[in-house]
Parts: C-alpha cells; sequence; structure tokens
C-alpha cells in the first residue's frame, strides 16, 4: 500500500441503521433475515410489516422467540438501540427523527395503509442519509418504492429481495421500478450481505 494516494485507498463505508418493509409474505421474509443475523450485529433494524389496525403483535413476539437480537415494539420517543429489532405497532405510522429517536403517527394513511413503509424509508433517508440500509420485502403492493427512491437518491444503500424468492413478488418489482440501482438479493442472502456490510 506504500506510495498509494490516499484518495485511491478504499475504506469501509458504515452504516447507522437499516429499515425494511414487506406486506404479505413479509412476516417469513423478515423472520428469515432477523433469525439469521448474529447477536453481534451492530445495527439497530427499524421494520414496517402492513397489517390491520387492532391485530394482535404476536409476529413480534414470534419473532423475539427466533432471533438472536432483542427484538422490540416501537414506542414513541424510543431512542434507537444498536442490535435491536425496532417493530411498528399495528395502526401507527413509524418514522425515525434526526436525533436518533423513534416517532408514532395516527397521521392519514398511505397507500391504504397504516403504517407506511415508505413515511418510515423517506423520515429515515433525511435522517440518516448515506449512513441507512433500506430493504424491500415481499409484498402485495407498491409501498416502499417511492421511499427506497429517496434513500437510494440521499446516499443511502437500496436493497431489493429478489422477486423470484419473494412469496408476492408485486412489492419488490414496485420497488426496482423505482430505485433500478439498488442491489438485488435472494432473501436467504439479506442477512450474509448485511452481516458483510456491517462489520
Amino acid at each position: 500500500m506504500e506510495g498509494l494516494p490516499q484518495n485511491r485507498l478504499k475504506r469501509p463505508r458504515r452504516f447507522a441503521a437499516a429499515v425494511l418493509g414487506g406486506s404479505a409474505g413479509g412476516i417469513g421474509a423478515v423472520l428469515s433475515i432477523v433469525s439469521a443475523l448474529p447477536p453481534s450485529f451492530p445495527l439497530p433494524v427499524v421494520v414496517v410489516l402492513h397489517q390491520s389496525p387492532g391485530e394482535p403483535l404476536g409476529w413480534v413476539e414470534y419473532l423475539g422467540r427466533h432471533a438472536r437480537l432483542a427484538v422490540v415494539e416501537a414506542e414513541d420517543k424510543m431512542p434507537l438501540a444498536a442490535g435491536t429489532v425496532h417493530c411498528a405497532p399495528a395502526g401507527y405510522h413509524l418514522l425515525l427523527e434526526t436525533d436518533g429517536t423513534l416517532a408514532l403517527s395516527v397521521d392519514e394513511k398511505v397507500n391504504f395503509t397504516r403504517p407506511s413503509i415508505d413515511l418510515l424509508f423517506s423520515s429515515a433517508a433525511y435522517a440518516f442519509g448515506p449512513e441507512l440500509i433500506g430493504i424491500v420485502l415481499s409484498g402485495a403492493n407498491d409501498d416502499g418504492a417511492r421511499g427506497l427512491a429517496e434513500i437510494a437518491a440521499r446516499g443511502g444503500l437500496a436493497m431489493v429481495q429478489s422477486p423470484r424468492t419473494a412469496q408476492w413478488p408485486i412489492m419488490p418489482e414496485a420497488a426496482l421500478r423505482a430505485a433500478p440501482q439498488a442491489l438485488v438479493a435472494d432473501l436467504e442472502k439479506i442477512a450474509e450481505k448485511l452481516v458483510e456490510l456491517c462489520p
């Protein structure tokens, strides 16, 4: 390396948070990813899955039983915690603030749903810019596509579950149309890629 110009030295990119969004088939996809992440995984992870208002959050407890990371239901003003999976409560939009805390909102539905993946991704893109990883998973509508495009536009890393490994490919396909530069990964490879990106 001696004599190599400093501007040509390749340094690892540093990330501060990862956001995941899915709809139909998304619970299984999130479980596949989170259960494969090691206890040493350093980033906070924030998850939005479409649910009906008032639906029990049994999936959060289920996820917690199979994950090696801490899994919590997000609360308003809760600070992001490293190595923790923060899950959006049913009936609330979940956003990330620039001070690293979570915010809950009962504003109007977006794409006929609350929580909205687009709102989470857009707020996270604004808060973390190039230090953010955004991942769109299986789903049956286009929620998350616009938000993933914003993550990419602000220099973050956009990733999409390969449509061929998605139970419902509509959401990943919409995300790829909105953010064609996104990294595409088979579901079983996403956790491995996250660990590689965040040593």
